[in-house]
């Protein structure tokens, strides 16, 4: 009974929160299966060790699982591998309101911003990521990658700054 009522309590406190672990693990990888694969392995983690859980807001201990699993998994498989990029999907909502060619110019600031993205050293991505696209705050993101504070605040204005070197430049060139 014990098992059952864990196995419940996981699917209400974890389940919800698989499209972040997914996303934070897409940004990390930048492959959707290794993603997938990941993040596979953190929630059989994240299930093995939920008797340890004691929270309210469970995202944060996932997504902390999440960004371990991914430093265990690049340490053991993909030390020397180069990294294969796939692309993303683009989500257009409310897409029959745009003409053509704001359609295009949807699709080319999405793509340059994931470029610029993967661009940044994977501690900066994932602090990004964590803030900017999971919404996250300072205090749950120094949880999560295990620094203090100020670090999360500092890795976020270098990489919001290298974000916009980047950007800056690549604009400059077209």
């Amino acid at each position: 009974m014990q098992t059952s009522n864990n196995a419940k309590r996981f699917e209400q406190a974890v389940l919800p929160h698989l499209d972040a672990a997914y996303n934070l693990a897409r940004w990390l990888t930048h492959n959707e299966q290794d993603a997938e694969d990941i993040v596979q392995e953190a929630y059989l983690r994240a299930f093995k060790f939920f008797h340890s859980f004691h929270g309210t807001d469970a995202r944060p201990w996932l997504l902390t699982i999440v960004r371990n699993t991914y430093y265990t998994w690049i340490q053991q498989k993909r030390a020397h591998e180069p990294i294969a990029y796939l692309d993303e999907e683009i989500e257009q909502a409310g897409s029959d309101a745009l003409n053509p060619e704001e359609l295009v110019l949807q699709s080319m600031n999405h793509d340059l911003l994931r470029e610029a993205l993967e661009q940044l050293p994977v501690e900066f991505r994932e602090v990004i990521i964590l803030r900017e696209l999971e919404g996250l705050s300072y205090k749950e993101i120094a949880a999560i990658i295990a620094v203090p504070l100020g670090t999360v605040m500092s890795r976020l204005a270098r990489a919001r700054k290298r974000l916009q070197y980047y950007l800056t430049c690549r604009m400059n060139k077209e």
